[in-house]
């Protein structure tokens, strides 16, 4: 993957996360794995951390948060399964 590609697929991510969000309630949250599937098809796997870097660069613009036990958390020191959501 050259970083054009990347920087591609990392808008489709972020645009992805949004465009799930958008079709929840505002309570609801995803899984990073919900926008590598839908991007990555059957290598979504390879998308899982680009995906989490995705979420991370959204709560940075204020647009999500990110959850553990339905908690926000800090996305730099979250360690294992995130869900991500809108913003309040």
């Amino acid at each position: 993957m050259t970083p054009r590609d990347s920087a591609g697929i990392d808008q489709q991510l972020e645009a992805t996360i949004l465009g799930l969000l958008a079709a929840r309630a505002a309570t609801s949250t995803i899984c990073p794995s919900d926008a590598a599937r839908a991007v990555g098809g059957e290598r979504w796997r390879d998308l899982m951390e680009p995906a989490r870097r995705a979420a991370r660069r959204l709560v940075d613009a204020g647009e999500v948060v990110i959850t553990q036990g339905g908690s926000v958390v800090d996305p730099a020191t979250a360690k294992g399964p995130i869900r991500i959501r809108k913003a309040p």
